[in-house]
C-alpha cells in the first residue's frame, strides 16, 4: 500500500513494500531517484539487520549463533504493516518470523517512522528486541537521490558538500567481494570539503568514509543554491555510490560497515554494532530537506 506525506512545501510517497519512501517531490521536481531496473532498481532501501555485506554472507554471535544475510540484511525486500498516519507523519512495521528468525536468529520489531515539517522529512528507524537476550544488529539508510535534478542539466554540475574536512585517505571496497579494504587505503578525491561529481567517479566502487568528521552532506547544483541536504547526527559512517549509467547519487548514513579486513566474523566484532536489551527500543534517524 501508498501513503502520502503532504504540506505546503513537501509530498513524500511512502509504501509498505520494503517500508520506505518512493518520492520526495517540491518545487516543481522529483529529488528521489525514481529507479530504473536496468540500473538499479531500488531508491531508499532500508538496511537492517546489516549494513553492507557478511564475508560469504554469514558470520556467528558471540554467544554461537549462526547469521546468514545477504547484502543490506532483509527488511528491505519485506511486506511492512502500516502501522497508521495522517497528512504528515506516517509509520510502517516489520516483526520477525519464523523465515526471518532462520537469517537472523534474534526476535526483533523495527518501526520505520516517517514526519515531515516545511521542507524537511524525518526518517526514524526504532529497534525493539521482543526476544529475551541481547540483540546485536545494525540499521541504516540508503537514499538514492536524482542527479542531475533538473532537465538540461548534467551529472558533473553537481557536487556533495560537506560540513568538516574528511581524512585524507579512504578505505576502499573489495569489488570481488563487496567487503572493505581499510589498510590499503586509497587517496580522498574530495576538493577541500567538496566531492565533485562524475559518472567515472563510481566506474571502481563506492566512496567508504570509515573515519567521518561531517554529519550534514548536501547533494547541491555547483555554483547554485539547490539541493538537498542529509544530516545523520547518530550515524557514524557514510557512503556515497552510484552507477557509471546511473542519473543518482547515493548518499547512505549507516551504522555499521561491510565486514572489514581487520574484522573477524563475530557479529558483535564488526564496527559500530548495537545491542539493544531484552525490551528496549534503539531508535536511529537522519533527516532530509530538500532546498
Amino acid at each position: 500500500m501508498e501513503h502520502i506525506l503532504k504540506n505546503d512545501q513537501l509530498t513524500v510517497a511512502l509504501t509498505s513494500a520494503g517500508g520506505s519512501f518512493t518520492s520526495i517531490a517540491a518545487n516543481g521536481r522529483e529529488y528521489l531517484w525514481q529507479g530504473d531496473p536496468a540500473v538499479w532498481s531500488g531508491q531508499a532501501p532500508i538496511c537492517f539487520p546489516i549494513c553492507g555485506g557478511l564475508r560469504d554472507n554469514h558470520a556467528v554471535t558471540a554467544s554461537g549463533k549462526e547469521v546468514n544475510l545477504a547484502r543490506h540484511g532483509f527488511a528491505r525486500k519485506q511486506e511492512f504493516e502500516f502501522a497508521g498516519g495522517d497528512e504528515t507523519t506516517a509509520a510502517f512495521v516489520l516483526k520477525s518470523t519464523p523465515e526471518l528468525l532462520e537469517q537472523y536468529p534474534y526476535p526483533f520489531e523495527l518501526t520505520a517512522r516517517y514526519a515531515i515539517d516545511g521542507a524537511k522529512l524525518t526518517v526514524s528507524y526504532e529497534v525493539a528486541n521482543t526476544g529475551h537476550e541481547d540483540m546485536p544488529f545494525f540499521i541504516g539508510g540508503h537514499p538514492g537521490f536524482a542527479c542531475p535534478l533538473d532537465e538540461g542539466e548534467q551529472y558533473s554540475d553537481y557536487k556533495l558538500r560537506f560540513e568538516s574536512d574528511e581524512a585524507e585517505k579512504l578505505c576502499c571496497a573489495v569489488p570481488s567481494t563487496g567487503l572493505i579494504d581499510v589498510e590499503n587505503r586509497v587517496e580522498n578525491p574530495m576538493d577541500g570539503r567538496d566531492l565533485p561529481l562524475t559518472h567515472e567517479l563510481f566506474d571502481f566502487a563506492e566512496t567508504i568514509f570509515d573515519v567521518l568528521s561531517s554529519r550534514v552532506v548536501e547533494l547541491v547544483k555547483k555554483d547554485e543554491e539547490k539541493g538537498v541536504r542529509v544530516s545523520f547526527p547518530d550515524m557514524p559512517y557514510l557512503i556515497v555510490w552510484s552507477k557509471p549509467e546511473g542519473d543518482f547519487v547515493a548518499i547512505e548514513p549507516w551504522g555499521g560497515l561491510s565486514t572489514c579486513s581487520d574484522e573477524d566474523d563475530v557479529f558483535e566484532n564488526k564496527r559500530g554494532c548495537l545491542v539493544a536489551k531484552p525490551g528496549e527500543t534503539v531508535v536511529r534517524s537522519f533527516t532530509v530537506e530538500v532546498f
